[in-house]
């Protein structure tokens, strides 16, 4: 249900990255169910815009964004104070006060004086919020975190999408084994399609020109919203680090391959379904926002990736343009 937009306005902070926002959903929906007469707003990074007013949860994005993971300013609220604020950012004062500064009438934080921790660093990201929104008396589903199907059309339906990128090198698996693992699967007989978001071209074309994957295949330039959540939707299956694709697979009930390192997928993999694989050797945990490949991610060969997508894979691939799902 959409308020009104003379309705209580109601924000919600989660000023992170897509895969924060896919993650959030169920948190997001438990919200909307409890103030369904409330205008919606969640403040988060604006090229996110698309992506979080799919998620039906959402009646208005206030631009918000900080550099790496920090919290972003909301002065520029229009209007009277919200009439309830909601901080899905993070566990700190630094996120409360970022909310408390607009004086809502009421404001919902980890961080609240008074309240008893809540904060449990082994909970995965989607149980962790909807845990938090249950002690103030908001039903969540955690895995409530599918996407309505796309309109746009997909780009490439029934291919393999290979996407290399992550926002840091930690997650990053070297491009050389994606590389390989994508001519694997085209040898294989499936389509591939590799990606990547702005800025990662030269990325997207190191993995796509030793693998064979042809110019109308190899997707430079970051995708917008619309078309990249098609393509997904409509993918075969979708093989990634941990980054914001995987969840957007998730999201769509896309088969995955996902590559962890520095983080267990117990924190911040997909629902534990078949359709779903999350490849990870455990160790001690790491820094998500290193430098440097995470040493756990690099323990994982093509070898291992190969097998993994292929049973995953229809053993005769789809013809070309076709769909691997009814």
């Amino acid at each position: 249900m959409t308020a009104a937009p003379d309705a209580p306005r109601l924000l919600v902070l989660r000023a992170l990255g897509l895969g924060d926002l896919l993650t959030g959903v169920p948190a997001l929906r438990g919200i909307r169910r409890a103030h369904p007469g409330h205008h919606l707003v969640l403040a988060l990074p604006p090229a996110l815009t698309e992506a979080a007013l799919a998620t039906g949860a959402v009646d208005a994005v206030l631009p918000a964004e900080a550099p790496g993971r920090a919290v972003p300013s909301l002065e520029h609220w229009p209007g009277p104070p919200p009439s309830l604020a909601v901080d899905l950012h993070g566990n700190g004062p630094a996120s409360r006060d970022a909310l408390a500064v607009l004086r809502p009438r009421r404001l919902l934080a980890h961080a609240e004086p008074g309240r008893p921790p809540l904060w449990r660093a082994d909970e995965h990201e989607r149980e962790r919020w909807c845990r938090f929104l249950a002690s103030y008396g908001i039903a969540a589903d955690p895995s409530d975190v599918r996407l309505p199907p796309p309109a746009t059309p997909s780009p490439a339906p029934g291919a393999v999408v290979v996407h290399p990128g992550a926002d840091a090198a930690a997650r990053r698996w070297p491009v050389r084994r994606f590389a390989e693992v994508s001519r694997r699967l085209r040898a294989a007989g499936h389509r591939v399609v590799v990606t990547g978001g702005p800025g990662e071209d030269t990325l997207v074309r190191a993995v796509a020109e030793p693998a064979g994957v042809p110019g109308p295949d190899t997707l430079c330039g970051g995708l917008p919203f619309g078309s990249l959540s098609a393509l997904v939707a409509r993918a075969a299956l979708v093989v990634s680090g941990d980054t914001g694709l995987a969840h957007l697979a998730v999201a769509h009930a896309t088969p995955s391959v996902t590559l962890f390192g520095p983080v267990s997928p117990a924190l911040w993999g997909p629902p534990r379904v078949s359709r779903h694989v999350a490849l990870w050797h455990p160790g001690p945990p790491g820094d998500p926002h290193g430098t440097a490949p995470d040493p756990r991610l690099l323990l994982i060969r093509p070898e291992e990736v190969t097998a993994a997508a292929l049973a995953l894979l229809p053993a005769r691939p789809p013809r070309p343009g076709g769909d691997t799902r009814a």
